[in-house]
C-alpha cells in the first residue's frame, strides 16, 4: 500500500517540477533566473517534507491529496480556471523577467519567499488538524467537523494558507504582471467555498451547527 502510494506520489511530484521548470525556464530563455530558483526551493523542498512525513505517519490523507479528480461540476469550473491562472502567470513571469517589462527590486522576492514559507507553515498546521482534508469537495466516510485549532477561528484555513502562498509567488518570481493575473486565485476560492460549503452543510452532520458556532470563513473580523 505505502510503496504504491510513494511511487503515486513521486511521480506527481517529478511531474509538477518538470511543467514548473518548463513554464518558467523556457520563457526566459536561460537557466539563469534567480526567481525561478527560489521560487522552485521554497515550493518543492517542503513538499517533499511533508509528502514523507504523511507516507509514514498518515497515509491515508496523503492518498486523499493527491486525488485531484472533481466531482461537482463548479469545482470542474475552479480548477480549469486556477490551471489557465499557473499557466498564464508562470509564463508571464518569465517573460516579464526576459525582457525586464515590470521588474521588482530583489528584495520583494524574499519578502515574498518568507510570507510563502509562512503560509506553508500554516498549510502544514491545517493538514495536522485535519485527516479527512481531500484535495477535492467531498464528504469522507467518517468525516467528523473540526472545530478546534485553526478550524475554531476561520472555517477554511487552507484556503487562507493558499491565498497567502499563490499570492506570493508571483512577487518570488519578481514579477508585479503575474501578480496581477494571480489576483485571479481569491475569486476562484470564493466561488469554491461557496460550492463546498453547500456539500458540506448536505452531507457532512453538524457542519450547519458549526457554521453558526465560528463566522469567518477565511479572514477573522472580515469575511
Amino acid at each position: 500500500m505505502k510503496s504504491k502510494l510513494a511511487v503515486q506520489a513521486f511521480i506527481k511530484f517529478a511531474a509538477g517540477l518538470i511543467i514548473a521548470s518548463l513554464l518558467l525556464f523556457l520563457p526566459a530563455g536561460t537557466l539563469c533566473y534567480p526567481g525561478a530558483w527560489l521560487f522552485i526551493g521554497v515550493l518543492f523542498i517542503p513538499m517533499i517534507i511533508i509528502g514523507v512525513f504523511l507516507l509514514v505517519k498518515d497515509p491515508a490523507l496523503l492518498e486523499r491529496r493527491l486525488n485531484s479528480k472533481e466531482k461537482e461540476s463548479t469545482q470542474k469550473g475552479v480548477v480549469l480556471v486556477s490551471l489557465l491562472m499557473f499557466i498564464s502567470g508562470f509564463v508571464a513571469a518569465a517573460l516579464d523577467f526576459r525582457f525586464s517589462l515590470l521588474p521588482l527590486p530583489k528584495g520583494v522576492s524574499i519578502a515574498a519567499a518568507i510570507v510563502f514559507l509562512a503560509g506553508y507553515g500554516m498549510y502544514a498546521e491545517v493538514l495536522r488538524e485535519n485527516t479527512y482534508l481531500s484535495r477535492t469537495v467531498e464528504v469522507s466516510e467518517g468525516q467528523k467537523v473540526i472545530d478546534t485549532g485553526l478550524y475554531g477561528i476561520m472555517r477554511h484555513p487552507m484556503y487562507t494558507a493558499t491565498i497567502l502562498m499563490f499570492l506570493s509567488m508571483p512577487l518570488i518570481l519578481g514579477s508585479l504582471i503575474s501578480f496581477f493575473i494571480f489576483l485571479i486565485y481569491p475569486v476562484v476560492i470564493i466561488t469554491r467555498i461557496g460550492n463546498e460549503e453547500k456539500v458540506l452543510e448536505e452531507g457532512l452532520e453538524g457542519y450547519t451547527e458549526y457554521k453558526q458556532k465560528v463566522r469567518y470563513r477565511l479572514i477573522p473580523k472580515i469575511w
